[in-house]
């Protein structure tokens, strides 16, 4: 086997590893949802428990490219490459971070009337499985044009952010009594938002890959 071919190769493991963390993580954000939803606790301890899986292939990626960088010397494009799958990695596990805080939150809540109807916690979380989507395939498929489109639905969850932080602010003034599920509610708004930008930081990690140049898709 050439060289060309084994290095091929190796890149393609890495791909597919990075494929099954951002399905994990998809999988993770709609679980912690469903847990803050139906205010069911097991729900959101698996979510905990399943961020291990996530962690895991992390540390899988940065091993095996550090293994790649030592053996193959890449340059150019193909460096570009591994350090864009270094920096992606990197971002899908805070993205799963994010599902594991809502799980916490939703545990901290506890079991009073749901709130949610009062915000656009569920709008950005759909928003931000669509980002991670497209991001991803972006990323697969060298398509610089669905990088774009993350950018443009992190404007959408941005502004569902501020909407839902008026929203629950104004409640809380004239509810003090719900101060703990107001208050988680503004964390979960806050991680939905955060989620938002890491996702969109994996979109500008393969506009670099593809184009060779730095973009700021949040400016």
């Amino acid at each position: 086997m050439s060289i060309r071919v084994n290095f091929e190769n190796n890149l393609d493991e890495l791909k597919s590893k990075i494929t099954e963390m951002g399905e994990l993580s998809i999988v993770a954000l709609e679980k912690s949802f469903k847990a803050l939803k139906t205010q069911d606790v097991e729900i959101a301890l698996k979510v905990i428990e399943g961020d291990t899986a996530i962690d895991k292939l992390e540390t899988e990626i940065n091993q095996f490219t550090i293994w790649i960088m030592a053996k193959e010397a890449p340059v150019s494009r193909d460096l570009r490459e591994i350090i864009g799958i270094l920096k992606i990695s990197s971002e899908i596990e805070r993205v799963a971070d994010f599902a594991v805080n809502i799980a916490k939150a939703t545990i901290k809540i506890g079991k009073p009337t749901p709130l949610l109807n009062i915000t656009h916690l569920e709008q950005m979380k759909d928003l931000s499985i669509e980002m991670l989507k497209k991001a991803l395939q972006s990323f697969l498929e060298e398509k610089i044009l669905l990088a774009k489109e993350v950018a443009d639905l992190e404007d959408e969850v941005d502004q569902h952010s501020r909407e839902t932080y008026k929203k629950l602010t104004a409640y809380l003034s004239e509810h003090p009594e719900e101060t703990n599920q107001l208050v988680q509610l503004l964390f979960i708004n806050r991680f939905l938002e955060r989620t938002a930008d890491h996702i969109t930081n994996i979109a500008e990690s393969t506009a670099y890959l593809i184009k060779g140049q730095i973009y700021d898709f949040n400016s």
